[in-house]
């Protein structure tokens, strides 16, 4: 609920008394409810107080506690409360008024190091140990908080944000070409596989799941948490499977609405977030409190070029989910002043180094200010959705069922599957057959690998052995004809570097705005939970995500929760935004082709060819084809890069 800080001495000196308000200052243009500094001699910590929970209405940090001789500054939500009061044998009259900040040095002094194990919520903290002369943080398990550091021969200085970092003397500002390497070969969204780095070569961060220690000016760190499940949820029914998880994502969902203020939920027309909302709507009528909805639409006018097997403007599906989950104030933005371009400065003022997801960048923007302007207090959203409760692949799962030799059931439920969707089984067995043996079909590696667009310059690559670094980290977009989607699925929960990104977006854009970005299908006990279920549960009777469907049975409409044939596409309206400045845009585009600052980092051939592909030919499809998404994430570079100066 806050932006923090801590700066501590490494040789033992007393800290400067102008570097803690120096780092404080960076935090000035978010709002806050109040600002707190603790200074102890060669330590000091700082707090850009925000106020989102009800208990944080009382809590002012950083706060000493001289008994224990222990200090604290943390930027938190914790979910699991009522499990630590009990694991803490906390009394029960002391119990609603608690701070979560409390509750972590009641953990702390329990566990110790140990304790973030023990946590499950959206946090960043740092603890001051007086009596054993040490300073220990941790970062949540997926990094929906933010924690950056940088240390010199003086201190080690850590920070929500970078620019405060880059305000204390003897801290450079050069870039990492490392970071910058792994940035531009990977073709997702996904920044870097090295979690520790930044964009800039003084800069780090701590990672997902991770801890760390400072004593006796020596900085260790400690993966605290990994997420692998220990043995498979045997149930009796499939009945007792879909109320186990009703149990599980209500606890998650009731954790994640507690605020003081309004409760929001960004809304589209499919599974993930209507199921949120459903849940969310029941618990806050609970509390006699609405729940507020935010959906983006696409433009009027705008005509809809997307395949018949996805929608751009999905306002029906969201109405249809609205109108019977019911305790919903609804509302739909179209956000006409808005467009990728627009928006790219204004991301780079609140993400503090360059980013790759324009497609959906404007009315993401769009979508937290409308949430702050109506007073939410939280945020939700089900982004960690398709991995969790909404598995279930259906094909995949086919084929599983093929490599394995199990038949019959592969027999019924191809045959229920081509029923559900009105698909022939003769088309859909090739599909079938292809996937099982790619290799016997005869598809090349290339045809596996796709379209991915060059973007790196080859001798930079080279240079800085980026493809080398990335297979080290395991990470694999070449389309290994081994690898399938559990593969992918479960390295989405092994690797740290594939969530650093969502958890950065949803906390610059909650201290920018004052509201907590959550998601329950992110939760930990959700998760884990989901991890533990056989894939029986996820593919049934001819539907795939078979287990959110039948959990939100009287949740949602069957037209939203049984339909297989038809998925939104968000962000298809992305260049026909830009229409009105298109030479202005493809201007831009060769202004930066001919950047000499951007020509030892790009493939300029590549981004030429690129150019000449779309500069004549402005049509709404190409926002998502390689030859624009290169040139749009070439100029969000260029301009990062002239910041820098």
């Amino acid at each position: 609920m806050s932006a923090i800080s801590s700066i501590c001495s490494l040789n033992g000196q007393p800290l400067a008394v102008e570097y803690g308000p120096r780092v404080m200052d960076g935090f000035a243009k978010f709002p806050a409810d109040y600002v707190g500094m603790w200074q102890q001699n060669d330590v000091f910590l700082g707090c850009h107080g925000q106020w989102i929970t009800p208990e944080s209405l009382s809590e002012r940090l950083p706060s000493w506690d001289e008994a224990s001789g222990l200090a604290i500054t943390a930027d938190a939500i914790i979910d699991n409360r009522t499990e630590l009061f009990d694991l803490l044998h906390i009394h029960a009259s002391d119990r609603a008024a608690m701070t979560d900040s409390r509750l972590l040095l009641l953990a702390y002094e329990k566990w110790g190091n140990e304790s973030p194990a023990h946590l499950v919520g959206d946090f960043a903290f740092m603890i001051w140990d007086a009596r054993k002369r040490t300073l220990f943080g941790a970062r949540d398990f997926s990094g929906n908080r933010t924690l950056y550091y940088t240390t010199t021969g003086e201190f080690a200085a850590f920070s929500t944000t970078i620019a405060p970092l880059l305000s204390l003397p003897g801290v450079e500002r050069g870039l990492n070409e490392l970071w910058l390497s792994e940035f531009l070969a990977i073709p997702i969204s996904t920044e870097s596989v090295d979690v520790f780095s930044t964009v800039y070569k003084s800069i780090r961060q701590l990672p997902p799941a991770h801890s760390f220690l400072l004593r006796d000016g020596r900085l260790t760190f400690a993966r605290y948490c990994t997420i692998t499940p220990k043995k498979k949820l045997i149930l009796r029914s499939n009945e007792e499977y879909v109320e186990a998880f009703r149990d599980v994502f209500r606890n998650a969902v009731s954790s994640k609405v507690r605020t003081f203020k309004k409760a929001g939920s960004k809304l589209s027309g499919g599974l993930d977030s209507g199921s949120v909302a459903s849940f969310a709507a029941r618990e806050l009528q609970n509390h006699n409190k609405l729940l507020y909805t935010f959906s983006y639409v696409p433009l009027e006018g705008f005509t809809d070029w997307t395949p018949k097997s996805r929608i751009a403007n999905e306002r029906n599906n969201i109405k249809a989910t609205v109108d019977y989950v019911g305790n919903i104030q609804d509302s739909y933005f179209d956000f006409p002043d808005y467009n990728p371009l627009s928006a790219i400065d204004d991301w780079l003022d609140i993400l503090e180094s360059p980013y790759k997801f324009y497609e959906n960048s404007f009315w993401t923007k769009g979508i937290y200010e409308k949430a702050s302007e109506a007073g939410m207090g939280v945020l939700l959203s089900g982004s960690r959705g398709n991995w969790t409760i909404s598995w279930g692949p259906v094909q995949d799962y086919h084929v599983e069922l093929l490599r394995k030799f199990k038949l019959i059931t592969l027999y019924q439920e191809f045959n229920s599957f081509c029923e559900n969707i009105g698909v022939s089984r003769k088309k859909m067995s090739r599909v079938i057959t292809r996937k099982a043996f790619p290799r016997l079909s005869g598809r090349s590696d290339s045809q596996q690998r796709g379209d991915s667009p060059e973007w790196i310059h080859p001798e930079f690559a080279e240079r800085t052995h980026v493809y080398e670094r990335l297979r080290e980290h395991g990470y694999d977009f070449w389309g290994d004809p081994s690898q399938n989607v559990y593969d992918v699925r479960r390295k989405q929960f092994e690797k740290p570097y594939y969530w650093t990104v969502t958890g950065k977006v949803g906390c610059m854009q909650s201290l920018r705005h004052s509201l907590w970005d959550r998601d329950p299908t992110n939760d930990l006990r959700v998760i884990r939970f989901c991890l533990s279920l056989p894939e029986n549960q996820y593919v049934q009777n001819g539907y795939g995500r078979s287990l959110i469907r039948r959990a939100t049975s009287g949740y949602l409409p069957d037209s939203v929760r049984l339909n297989q044939q038809v998925r939104g596409i968000q962000g298809a309206d992305g260049l026909y935004r830009m229409l009105p400045a298109w030479n202005e845009l493809v201007q831009e585009f060769r202004d930066t082709i001919d950047d000499p600052c951007i020509a030892g980092y790009l493939d300029v051939t590549g981004l030429n060819q690129a150019w000449q592909a779309i500069k004549a030919s402005p049509r709404p499809e190409i926002v998502f084809d390689n030859e624009f998404r290169i040139l749009m994430r070439s100029v969000i570079l260029r301009r990062f890069l002239q910041r820098c100066g």
